[in-house]
């Protein structure tokens, strides 16, 4: 076996079983998101731990509402199609026993900085911002919580579709922290069933480039 077994053993989990994931659990795997890596030490994370079964509901029916809605805006059919298409990957956190929201702060950059100033046209201000380190410290959370779920034999799904409905979905649970917007989002629970093999993933030699 080898020592990153645990990494390879992540899937995306979409079938749960009712079983409740303790407490004490759900903390130790938060735990293990906070001590990510994030730009200046920011920590500019939050999560919400939701375990009612009717308000995991009632957000998948709010993120169908919205999805319904904005597919109004929509011309091209096979396009509205397609992104209806998507509800159902959307809501399956609907059949898990939990589900963390994970919301992000703002992440001052050097884009930003640019862009007060004002004296740097904003077009080639806002390309020193595309790093996106504010989202980079999000996702190295999300995913040490993932691995760490894994690890413990549970199953998770990262997700940032349903986003579409993130002030639907703060206002549903009451969350207002100043300056924060929900991320992403994982159910977690014990999978119901093998979720098999991961998709291939490209060669190595596809992404890596050595300098030597």
């Amino acid at each position: 076996m080898s020592t990153l077994d645990f990494i390879y053993r992540r899937r995306s989990v979409r079938k749960f079983k009712a079983d409740p994931v303790p407490e004490d659990d759900i903390r130790e795997l938060l735990k293990a998101a906070t001590w990510a890596p994030s730009g200046k030490n920011l920590q500019n994370w939050h999560f919400v731990v939701i375990t009612d079964a009717r308000k995991i509901a009632e957000i998948a029916r709010l993120v169908e509402d919205k999805n319904a809605k904005l597919a109004e805006y929509l011309t091209d059919e096979a396009k509205i199609k397609t992104f209806r298409g998507s509800v159902p990957y959307h809501t399956v956190f609907k059949g898990a026993p939990a589900l963390i929201l994970i919301y992000a702060s703002p992440y001052e950059t050097i884009a930003d900085l640019l862009t007060e100033a004002g004296i740097l046209p904003q077009a080639e201000a806002l390309r020193y911002g595309r790093p996106n380190p504010g989202i980079q410290n999000i996702a190295a959370a999300t995913e040490n919580f993932l691995l760490a779920a894994a690890s413990l034999g549970y199953g998770t799904c990262w997700m940032t579709g349903p986003t579409y409905a993130a002030e639907e979905i703060s206002a549903c649970i009451g969350f207002a922290k100043p300056g924060f917007h929900l991320a992403a989002m994982t159910p977690l629970g014990i999978p119901a069933e093998s979720a098999g093999a991961n998709p291939p993933r490209k060669p190595l030699d596809e992404v890596v480039t050595f300098i030597r």
